[in-house]
């Protein structure tokens, strides 16, 4: 849980003007390493962690990838379209595309 901006400055500020930290812990409600933690932080702002990226996959542009490169790994897809390969995984299923289907439709295509 990320507490507020606000709520960090108040108990930082208790701490310094001579409260204690476990005092500090009972009257906002927090654990003591949340105050310690803001104590020996230079910026009270929350912290983003990990690295954030597109969770969202268009199917069209899944579906052109898929027809323009059809022996293309889920994980190159994935990186194409900038998604996890799970994403790919539940995009294809959505689309009803099997890999293996695909491949022969395609030779079959190719060979007609």
């Amino acid at each position: 849980m990320t507490y507020s901006e606000d709520l960090r400055k108040r108990v930082v500020a208790f701490v310094k003007k001579g409260g204690s930290k476990s005092e500090a812990c009972r009257r906002f409600n927090v654990s003591r390493w949340c105050v310690y933690n803001w104590i020996n932080r230079p910026s009270l702002a929350p912290q983003q962690r990990g690295v954030p990226r597109r969770r969202l996959l268009c199917l069209k542009a899944l579906e052109a990838h898929v027809h323009t490169y059809p022996d293309a790994y889920q994980y190159e897809r994935a990186e194409a379209l900038g998604v996890s390969r799970h994403v790919i995984l539940y995009g294809l299923r959505r689309l009803g595309i099997k890999k293996n289907a695909f491949i022969q439709r395609k030779k079959r295509q190719l060979s007609q």
